[in-house]
Formats: C-alpha cells, sequence, structure tokens
C-alpha cells in the first residue's frame, strides 16, 4: 500500500506534466494564429499579384493588338485585325494570337496571305522594341525584305511609308534589305539614304549610293 508521501509526490509529477502539456498547446495554439495570419497575407498578396497580371495582360493585349492593327490598315484595303488571347494551361500563361476579319476568327499562319503575316510580324517586332524601350542598347532595327511575300506595288509603297512613319516617330534608325518591289523614285523618297548593291558574274558586289 502506498504511503501519502509517494501519492503526493506522484501526483506533483502528474501536475508539472499537465502544466507542461498546457504551455505545449498553448504555444502550438499561438503558432496556429500566426500561421493563419501568414496565410491570410499570402492569399491576400497572391490575389494582389493576380489582379496585377490581368491588368498588365489587358494593357499587353491592347498595345500589340493596336500597333498590328493600326499597320494593317495602312497597308491594306481590306485589313485583318489583331486579337490577343491569354489562356491559363499546365499553370503557365500562354498566348494565342488571331487574326479577325469582321465575323471571321482564324490563326494567321495557314490562313491569311503570307504579305499579312510579314506586316503584322514587323509591327510586332515594333510594338516589342517599344514596350523595353533599353537605354542601352541602342535603337536600331536590321530588316531582312520583311515584305518579301507582299503583293502589289501599292501594298509595298504603303508599307515602305509605315516604315518611315515609325522610325521618324519612335526615333528608331531602320537599315533594311529590300528588293525593288516599287520605284527607285518610291524607295528613295521613303528613306533617308539608299545603297544599291548589284554583284557581277564573277560574284563581286559593287554598292552605289542613291540620291
Amino acid at each position: 500500500m502506498l504511503d501519502v508521501r509517494t501519492l503526493r509526490s506522484r501526483l506533483e509529477n502528474r501536475k508539472g506534466q499537465r502544466d507542461q502539456l498546457q504551455h505545449s498547446i498553448e504555444d502550438l495554439e499561438q503558432k496556429v494564429r500566426l500561421d493563419k495570419r501568414l496565410l491570410l497575407r499570402h492569399e491576400r498578396a497572391l490575389e494582389i499579384v493576380k489582379l496585377v497580371g490581368l491588368a498588365t495582360q489587358k494593357q499587353l493585349e491592347y498595345h500589340l493588338a493596336e500597333q498590328v492593327s493600326l499597320a494593317m490598315e495602312a497597308v491594306f484595303d481590306d485589313p485583318y485585325q489583331l486579337k490577343v488571347n491569354f489562356e491559363e494551361k499546365r499553370g503557365k500563361t500562354e498566348v494565342e494570337l488571331l487574326f479577325t476579319r469582321r465575323t471571321l476568327e482564324f490563326p494567321p499562319i495557314g490562313s491569311a496571305g503570307g504579305g499579312a503575316i510579314d506586316v503584322a510580324a514587323l509591327a510586332l517586332q515594333i510594338a516589342y522594341w517599344a514596350m523595353r524601350q533599353d537605354r542601352k542598347v541602342r535603337p536600331l532595327l536590321l530588316l531582312d525584305e520583311p515584305f518579301s511575300r507582299l503583293k502589289g506595288v501599292e501594298a509595298n509603297r504603303r508599307a515602305l511609308a509605315v516604315v518611315q512613319e515609325i522610325s521618324r516617330r519612335l526615333g528608331l534608325q531602320v537599315i533594311m534589305v529590300s528588293d525593288e518591289r516599287v520605284s527607285r523614285e518610291d524607295i528613295i523618297f521613303n528613306a533617308d539614304a539608299v545603297t544599291h548593291v548589284t554583284q557581277s558574274s564573277d560574284g563581286v558586289s559593287t554598292a552605289v549610293r542613291l540620291d
């Protein structure tokens, strides 16, 4: 039979264990409260990031669509418009570019003429450059026959005018290699400087400045 002293000792031990458990529970409850507050902050921050991302996408969508559509309108009599769609796929944001005309909507490649794609591609390059505005990089754009699939003298003449207007408005130096799809007078009129390059039968190239 246990004596009173032994029982009292065991009781004190049990009280100590109870107090220790109580402190542990209080610590855990405090940690849970802190974790809940942190989770709430993270959820709010994530919501803000999503809202900013959506706003940025809308601005980017408008900027790209507007630039390309304006270039199309300047070159073609019945132009396509550009539509930009952002989609979430497999946890990543992907962009889809579509041409629209009246009630029709379709992907550019395989559905539109090459000339329209050439004009859209140039406009997208300019839009990308304008968004970057990297002052450490010289504002220079090199183009190698950017309108090689554009048909018609008038459309090519308008395309040259578009390049000239973009260059002047944005302060962007453009060096463009092109075949003579319009008259030499039109080329000279739409450029600050023109160099005509010919190649002889023995492979020697000759460059002549045209005024």
